[in-house]
């Protein structure tokens, strides 16, 4: 999995609970994904250690991840 300089620098160390493998996963099989405009591509996975979907946000090639976080704005991950 490629990774971003701020992924690696500061998003791992705001946030230690998430997991490499994790951000891995919703690349490959993604429960939801959508492409923005300003060429980011999100994807949304149900992990169970989390109350909340991961969301995991890559650059405009799909799969360098950039940013990742528990996603309060929905509830529950709907393809």
């Amino acid at each position: 999995m490629q990774t971003t300089r701020y992924f690696e620098e500061q998003i791992l160390r705001k946030r230690p609970y998430i997991e490499r493998q994790w951000c891995a996963d919703a690349l490959h099989s993604p429960e939801r994904m959508e492409v923005d405009g300003d060429s980011r591509v999100y994807y949304w996975i149900s992990v169970p250690e989390l109350s909340k979907p991961l969301r995991v946000v890559a650059l405009s090639d799909g799969k360098t991840v950039h940013d990742a976080y528990p996603d309060g704005s929905i509830v529950e991950v709907v393809s």
